[in-house]
């Protein structure tokens, strides 16, 4: 029986649903806030320390491509490592590729080492975000997994909300130094979280689903490509919305309001869809994100920024949560590592093709006609969502 069959077959007194966080799931939580904290406290920090330090603005560009690189290389590789070695071996592995180069930051500013330094630590980071993403889904039983996925993306949404902001104001009032080590500490302190995870390999559940597979099928594309549309647009928002909205109490608003929509709908959609079924939440979301885009063509007026960072953040929140459900729900055990490394692929896929192509195009049209452009992407990716014939789970 797997995991997922025996926490379904205990009920409380009373035939009551069982509670959905035990032990291990708190675990899984309490590992990705950890890692996430780290990531974010650096994630700005170190492309300011690569311009501080003589590199400038090339420098800063070159830390987050570097770091963005080698996650979505380690994300594709990581099925069949899963497959080989199981989740424990390779989180243990990933927490340290993560946690441990930013020490070497303490030493050295020259450029060379800042590259080696973020490619290392994106493979970690890639490493993360895939097995604490796939582990919910093997802990938790199929009915509850969308609210299981909510709480996830509650516990993933905290550290942007408050560590991205947190590093740069540290390393502005009490330098560099400090900021890496905390990152390089807090990262490692999930290690702590490993012996209560379960020791499982995807292969152990069914017949194994690699990413080539996963590549190959367009029930998974369907839904990952919808939702790599509007990550997409967050990259573009989170990138050039400071330069696109002149008032920076507008634009620091905005920041805050996008994320906390997100993060609320995100836990919303998950009761939701388990409810009433996710694939019939991810259509109403794209259409959300795309009109709130849309809305920015009235940059920089402050009502419709903070009006359409709310509804983008609703759409985006949303789509995040559902998307991956629906992916989960079309292939067997074996493949929730695959399904894990292709949402996130999109995701950070998407969020920086998003960026390096709407840099070039705003160059050339301005702010207004960039942003409508980006809306009607995000609508052409709406037929995506609509079909109507949805696989049945492999067993």
């Amino acid at each position: 029986m797997g995991m997922s069959e025996a926490l379904r077959g205990k009920q409380d007194v009373g035939g009551r649903r069982p509670r959905l966080v035990g032990r291990r799931l708190a675990l899984v939580f309490a590992a990705t806030f950890a890692s996430l904290t780290g990531v974010f406290l650096l994630l700005s920090v170190v492309p300011m320390y690569a311009s501080a330090s003589g590199a400038g603005g090339v420098g800063a560009g070159l830390a987050t491509g570097a770091l963005m690189l080698s996650t979505v290389l380690a994300e594709l590789a990581l099925p069949r490592l899963l497959a080989r070695f199981g989740y424990r071996p390779v989180f243990a592995v990933g927490l340290v590729l993560l946690g441990l180069p930013p020490i070497a930051l303490v030493f050295a500013s020259d450029m060379a080492t800042i590259t080696v330094v973020s490619l290392v630590r994106g493979l970690g980071f890639g490493v993360s975000v895939v097995v604490t993403n796939a582990l919910v889904a093997a802990i938790v039983p199929a009915e509850r997994r969308g609210e299981a996925l909510g709480l996830f993306g509650l516990t993933a949404g905290l550290p942007t909300v408050l560590a991205l902001p947190l590093g740069v104001w540290l390393a502005g009032h009490v330098g560099y130094t400090p900021v890496f080590l905390a990152g390089s500490a807090v990262t490692l302190a999930a290690l702590a979280t490993l012996p209560g995870l379960p020791s499982l390999r995807p292969e152990a559940t069914g017949q194994a689903f690699g990413i080539v597979a996963g590549l190959r099928t367009a029930a998974l594309l369907r839904p990952a490509a919808a939702f790599a549309a509007t990550a997409m647009a967050a990259g573009i928002l989170v990138t050039f919305l400071p330069e696109a909205v002149p008032d920076g109490r507008v634009a620091a608003a905005a920041l805050l309001v996008q994320p906390a929509a997100t993060t609320f709908t995100r836990w919303w959609a998950g009761r939701a869809g388990d409810r009433h079924g996710a694939g019939r939440l991810l259509t109403p979301a794209l259409v959300a994100a795309a009109a709130g885009v849309a809305l920015l063509v009235l940059v920089p007026n402050p009502v419709a920024v903070l009006v359409s960072m709310a509804l983008f953040g609703a759409g985006f929140g949303i789509a995040q949560n559902v998307s991956l459900a629906v992916m989960y729900q079309r292939v067997p055990p074996s493949g929730y590592g695959t399904v894990s490394a292709v949402w996130n692929i999109g995701y950070d896929g998407g969020m920086g093709a998003g960026g390096a192509a709407f840099g070039v195009i705003a160059a050339q049209t301005g702010y207004p006609p960039a942003f409508a452009l980006t809306a009607a992407v995000i609508a052409l990716a709406v037929p995506l969502t609509l079909s109507r014939r949805v696989p049945r789970r492999r067993k």
